[in-house]
């Protein structure tokens, strides 16, 4: 209950909490302009949050309330069935199966982790867009969205990084067995994003920097746009100190959702690989004569096939699947335009197409290491995957070998 001797922006201009809100231990009085904010550092795995946001909005009752979403974030919550609505043969068209299957894994570890807390992840957000429907309170997305995010972080990663955090986070898919308690309780203070962080941040820095450094910039300065005098912004705990610290300052967002260029390097790479066998092979047969230089093209073309095959196979796709990621590789590996991947996928989507019931098991299909491959939906991304990382493997391994006989 509110005292009648003392409002709260009252109380805000001495720049003291007024003690008879009695707000929770988590929620942080800032003010930020003409603006009370109440920050209300959450964990977003924690039946205590969810409390936390309610009891914060009851006493306070905001103009505003900002969670940390954005669009398409809040979608997947609000809309727990949109997996019916997806179409696959879109997502391969368009290359985001890396994307999606990086959401997969995570999605997989914090399903996992909610079924043992017995609590939805993310149900503080959702508390804090119900009780702005309730209230009639504006809500505000305050994040930035999650692809630019993933993109920007990716873009700013070196060549040999990408291959290391690829390589860490299909470990992810390893993680099939029960999290221990001191997991969860570190995990209650920590955000999807930071997870991310904490598995890479050793290693490379530059995560962390577009991860937490630049949504907690991003996350303050929607916050502090935010209108209405009184203001209450749900975020995790872990955001907390860094938006205090970048809220009483106007940032500039523009910056922050700009996408790099991709990679000078990958981009040469593409194709300087597969001119670089077509010189090699023709080098040998000025050299050596046409028997050398069909023994690098077949090569070439065995390795490629074998590789590329034997990741369709680890993918458990159709042996249509597996035939046409053998034939395919050695052609696409030569053209930066297509991937073996992209082909291969297509066939084992034409071929097994995930039907509604496939959709509407992929939540529960995901929180298990054979669910993935089980899944229609999910073998389609790993065909993608294991194959494009087959054809890549090929590519590396016999050019260096064509290269080593030639000269």
């Amino acid at each position: 209950m509110h005292s009648e001797s003392s409002s709260p922006a009252e109380a805000a201009e001495t720049g003291q909490l007024d003690q008879s809100l009695e707000l929770p231990s988590c929620v942080k009085h800032l003010r930020v302009d003409d603006k009370d904010v109440y920050l209300v550092g959450t964990a977003h795995v924690s039946k205590q949050s969810v409390e936390d946001v309610r009891t914060t909005v009851e006493r306070v009752h905001p103009d505003t309330i900002c969670v940390e979403l954005c669009s398409s974030r809040h979608r997947a919550l609000m809309d727990r069935d949109g997996w019916r609505k997806m179409d696959i043969m879109r997502v391969i068209r368009e290359r985001k199966t890396p994307f999606l299957l990086a959401q997969l894994i995570l999605s997989s570890f914090y399903r996992k982790l909610g079924d043992q807390l017995g609590i939805q992840p993310g149900a503080d957000m959702a508390e804090g867009v119900r009780l702005a429907k309730e209230t009639n309170a504006r809500l505000i997305l305050a994040d930035r969205e999650v692809e630019i995010t993933l993109k920007r972080t990716w873009r700013h990663l070196g060549f040999l990084e990408k291959f290391k955090m690829v390589g860490q986070l299909l470990m992810g898919l390893m993680f099939a067995g029960k999290i221990d308690d001191d997991v969860i309780e570190s995990l209650k203070k920590k955000d999807q994003m930071e997870i991310l962080m904490d598995a890479f941040a050793d290693e490379f820095p530059e995560v962390k920097r577009r991860l937490i450094d630049e949504r907690d910039l991003f996350l303050a300065q929607k916050i502090r746009e935010a209108p209405g005098q009184t203001v209450v912004a749900v975020v995790g705990a872990g955001h907390m100190a860094g938006i205090e610290t970048h809220i009483q300052q106007d940032t500039d967002l523009a910056p922050l959702t700009v996408l790099p260029p991709k990679s000078n390097l990958g981009s040469f790479l593409k194709w300087a690989i597969p001119v670089a066998i077509v010189f090699l092979i023709a080098w040998g047969f000025l050299k050596e004569g046409q028997a050398h230089a069909m023994e690098s093209a077949f090569i070439w073309i065995a390795l490629n096939s074998v590789l590329a095959g034997l990741g369709a196979v680890l993918a458990w796709a159709h042996p249509l699947t597996v035939l046409t990621a053998m034939v395919a590789s050695p052609f696409t590996s030569l053209n930066p335009m297509i991937a073996a991947g992209f082909v291969a996928g297509f066939v084992q989507a034409v071929i097994r197409r995930p039907t509604v019931a496939d959709l509407e098991d992929l939540p529960k299909a995901i929180t298990s290491l054979r669910g993935f491959w089980t899944n229609p939906l999910c073998r389609i991304l790993l065909v993608v995957a294991l194959v494009n990382l087959g054809s890549s493997l090929a590519a590396f391994i016999s050019g260096g070998w064509i290269a080593a006989r030639t000269f």
